[in-house]
């Protein structure tokens, strides 16, 4: 097996273990990579209630399986695993997001979909920041520099446009460098306002080097 086909089978198992390790977080109540001081950008209220909506589905469909095959106890016992384990997928996506939160720090916005992608973009390199809600995909192709998304719910709710590109690396290992960074907040104003106001006190902050 080549390296890059033995790759995705292990990109595919971490994305596996951070999902079941979100649903013990969320239970706990804990959120990963939050350090002390650094606020935290909510995302996955937009799509809560579809994964509770889906979730209920497959759990009453589980039910309905279990009932239905009581005369072939092997089969229903296989469909039964299968079945739980759907429901646990799902909220394991759900509380990858809860657990998995947006973070601004001092010097760093750490953006993350979930488990499955994530982007450090440094504040100093952030030139603008607005509030623009827009479908996932809408208007992507003439931005120079490139668009990444990060999107729930199918929309995103905040615009960054940074002065040099950053990488962005996806579930499956296709990594895009890119200059304008899309994605979503559960308060999105209240995002936009926070990381305008990090860019305004990396700005004010006096350069080491200078004083050197």
């Amino acid at each position: 097996m080549s390296r890059r086909g033995g790759a995705l089978p292990r990109r595919l198992l971490r994305h596996e273990g951070r999902w079941l390790a979100s649903l013990g977080r969320w239970v706990v109540r804990r959120r990963h990579g939050v350090g002390p001081g650094e606020q935290m950008l909510p995302y996955a209220g937009a799509q809560a209630a579809m994964v509770y909506g889906l979730a209920f589905v497959c759990a009453v469909e589980t039910a309905g399986l279990h009932v239905l095959l009581s005369g072939l106890p092997v089969v229903r016992t296989v469909l039964l695993f299968v079945d739980v384990y759907t429901v646990l997928m799902v909220l394991g996506l759900q509380a990858a997001a809860v657990t998995r939160p947006h973070v601004l720090g001092t010097g760093a916005l750490w953006l993350r979909d979930g488990g499955r992608a994530e982007v450090r973009i440094p504040v100093a390199g952030i030139v603008a920041v607005r509030y623009d809600l827009r479908f996932s995909r809408q208007e992507s192709r003439d931005v120079p520099g490139g668009v990444a998304e990060l999107a729930v719910g199918g929309q995103t709710s905040v615009t960054v446009e940074l002065a040099e590109p950053v990488e962005v690396v996806r579930l499956l290992g296709r990594s895009e460098r890119v200059r304008t960074v899309r994605f979503h907040a559960d308060d999105a104003q209240g995002a936009v306002a926070a990381l305008r106001a990090a860019v305004a006190a990396r700005e004010a902050a006096p350069d080491p080097v200078r004083q050197g």
